[in-house]
This record gives structure tokens, sequence and C-alpha cells, in this order.
């Protein structure tokens, strides 16, 4: 059976969710297909089951591309104020968590439902359960038909067609790399994928310390590569986690050590002076669990400086105090590696945003086709701005399709 539409999205995720529903707004006949049971996904599961779906202060400086300047467009015209006008129209609760973070009082599954919802009233239809086994460029015809898909449920053909597959992170819930087959078969150029906002990994003695501290937490600053994080990390099993982390994760390099200050909020050697004149017989450990926990201080002064475990702050010398204050604000760790596509909340790299217009989406050596959301060589940092350019590139899509 052949189907004929005006428009066809790949991919049932937010970005093409946003662009089914805008594009029927305009009257357009639409139609999403995804190979997945069912749709948003990663919707479900993303701000830990409440959607962290914007910011406040969404920057183009926010985001990772090898255009810095490509993502610019779509997210001036179409900005965080206009997705949280959308929340409000559906009543959906909302709060700021913080740094300008929105996340669902109760469940991710409400922007899903808005916009499954906001499709239905704009008269998108979606079609899961459907693998596209081909794509081809028709020849001119009457009726301005540019593609025909082959899927497991027949053929389609339509005017336009959207590509907003994501990229290959968290393949347990069916992502792939399908979209960035679909830009190499109309000879687009393609960055190299890597996992980004993930956590890291650690093979050397340092993962013992992480493994003993599993599930501790402590405020850090954490710099890779000329870029630096003031956020929360998290030791686990395998290495280091938490926002900070998972921020630095994708400025990172295989090789590269990551620079940790673990005490950002004030100069440790000054503050050990102070301290040593005003309460020289409290022991080092008790004063450093006064900063971390009772763990983390023990466990990091028989990992770094066994000899001054049972000392009191009165029997450190300066050189000793200067060398308790380097470690700790200069922690150098050289992960083995990242968790990779398992656990990364998103993919770098992708179709080259110089194929692409940055006005329309369309890929400009081919007419009629678009590349929207993560597929594309732009990724934002944690925090709601992946959603943010999703909702963006979305509606430039939806405007021209």
């Amino acid at each position: 059976m052949l189907q004929k539409y005006e428009v066809v999205i790949i991919g049932a995720g937010a970005a093409g969710l946003m662009c089914a529903a805008e594009a029927g707004k305009r009257g357009r006949n639409v139609l999403v297909l995804d190979h997945a049971n069912k749709a948003g996904k990663k919707i479900l599961m993303s701000g830990g089951g409440r959607c962290n779906f914007t910011n406040y202060y969404v920057e183009p400086d926010r985001y990772l591309s090898h255009n810095p300047h490509f993502c610019k467009s779509a997210l001036s015209r179409y900005t965080q104020w206009d997705f949280i006008a959308l929340v409000d129209k559906h009543g959906i609760p909302y709060h700021e968590k913080k740094d300008g973070q929105l996340f669902c009082d109760n469940k991710a599954s409400d922007i899903l439902n808005m916009l499954l919802d906001e499709c239905e009233q704009a008269g998108a239809s979606i079609q899961l359960k459907t693998a596209i086994e081909q794509i081809e460029a028709l020849a001119d015809n009457e009726e301005g038909l540019r593609y025909q898909l082959l899927t497991s449920s027949g053929k389609v053909q339509c005017q336009s067609l959207v590509i907003a597959t994501g990229g290959p992170s968290i393949p347990t819930l069916g992502a792939t790399g399908f979209g960035y087959d679909i830009a190499r078969q109309f000879g687009l150029k393609v960055y190299p994928t890597r996992a980004g906002l993930v956590p890291f990994m650690l093979t050397d003695h340092t993962k013992a310390l992480c493994e003993a501290l599993s599930g501790t937490s402590v405020n850090v600053s954490v710099s890779c590569n000329d870029k630096n994080f003031n956020d929360d990390l998290l030791f686990t099993h395998r290495g280091l986690s938490g926002p900070a982390i998972l921020q630095i994760s994708s400025y990172w390099q295989e090789g590269d050590e990551l620079d940790i200050d673990l005490l950002p909020s004030f100069n440790l050697a000054e503050r050990l002076r102070e301290q040593q004149h005003q309460r020289p017989k409290v022991s080092l450990k008790n004063w450093l669990a006064e900063h971390f926990t009772q763990k983390f201080a023990e466990l990091w002064l028989e990992q770094h400086h066994p000899q001054w475990l049972g000392y009191s702050l009165a029997q450190l010398s300066g050189d000793d105090m200067d060398a308790i204050a380097n470690r700790i604000h200069q922690w150098r760790v050289k992960p083995s590696g990242t968790e990779g596509y398992r656990t990364a909340e998103v993919a770098l790299g992708g179709v080259d945003t110089d194929e692409v217009s940055s006005k329309t989406l369309e890929v400009k050596s081919q007419p009629g086709l678009y590349f929207i959301g993560e597929v594309l060589d732009v990724t934002g940092h944690l925090g709601g701005f992946n959603f943010q350019w999703a909702w963006a590139s979305a509606v430039a899509a939806a405007e021209q399709v």
C-alpha cells in the first residue's frame, strides 16, 4: 500500500514530535515514523523522570559544535520563553531546580503527553513499530513528491522528509546512528561521534578510593582543556559522575587529565594555619571531616597522606599544610575512558552543520530534506539546553516543510 504525505518525520522523540505539531498547525499533512514501540522514550527517562525541559539562561555558548554560530538563528527565533508558554498553556506545574534548570513538578510524561496532544490537535499522525528499510529521492513529478520510503508497513512518499532520529546515546531505549547513515547516503559530511555528558571510568589506584566512597557527593571545580565547571561530583563504583563530571566530559579527550579542586570555596592552606592557632588539638582527620564527610577524610588521608593520619593540627608544619592543600585543590585524575553511549545523555559530533541552512534546517544540496535535533553536530550543556535545541530546531524546520 502506498501512502502519500506532505511531510514525513523519522523519529518520534522531542524534536520529531515538536516538528510534527508545528508543521501540522500550518495545515501540513504530517506522518511521524519510529521503529520504537513507544514515542518519546528519552523524554520519559530524562531529568531523573522529571524532564529538565529547558533553561532560563539559554545562550549559544552553552553549545558545542564545529560551527559555534550555527545554533544562534534557531535559538533566537524559538526561545525558552516560547516553550515555557506552551508548558503554561497545558497547565503543567514546574520548578527551577538551580541555575535556571526547569523540571516538571510531577513526571516527565507531562511533557510527552503535551507534545502528543499538540500533534493530535494539529492532525499529525504517529506510526510506531515501523522500520525504515530504504529511502530514495524521486524524480520530478506533478505532486511535488521528492522522497520515497520503503518501510516495514509499506511505501510512503512525501514532499518534505525530516530526520529527527537523535544520536546513539542510550541504545537500550532504541537509539541508533541511523540518521548519520541517511546523511551519508545523500553525500553529507558526518563528524565522528562520541559520548557526551557521560560518567568517567577509572582503572588506576584512584578507582579503589572511588569504590569506597561510592554514593558520596562533593561540590567541586573541575577543569580540562581550558573549560571549567563548578558543581557536584559523585563517586561511583566505576569512577566519577555527577553534574560537574558530566559537563566536563564533553570537553575531555582520551588521554587528558582532569584538574579537580575539591574545596573551591576557600584557600585550604590559609584556613589550616588559622585553625592551627585556634584549635590546635583537633585532629587533621576530624577537621577535614567538617568540610567533607568522616569517611572521605579518613580514606583521603589513607591514600594520599597516611603519615599524617593520626596528626593533630598542632603537629603539622607549614610545608605539610601546603602539601595537603595542594593535593585537595589540585587533585589530578586521568580517566581510563567514559562509560560510553550506554549511559551518555548525548552524542557529540554528527551531521556537519555546514551542510544545512541555519535558518530552515534544510540540506543545501538536497531540497526537501531536513535534519533537526541531536543528529546534527550541536550538543548542549547539561541543564535543559539539549531539549531547547530540539524544540528550536524543530520549529525552524516546521516553518518551512
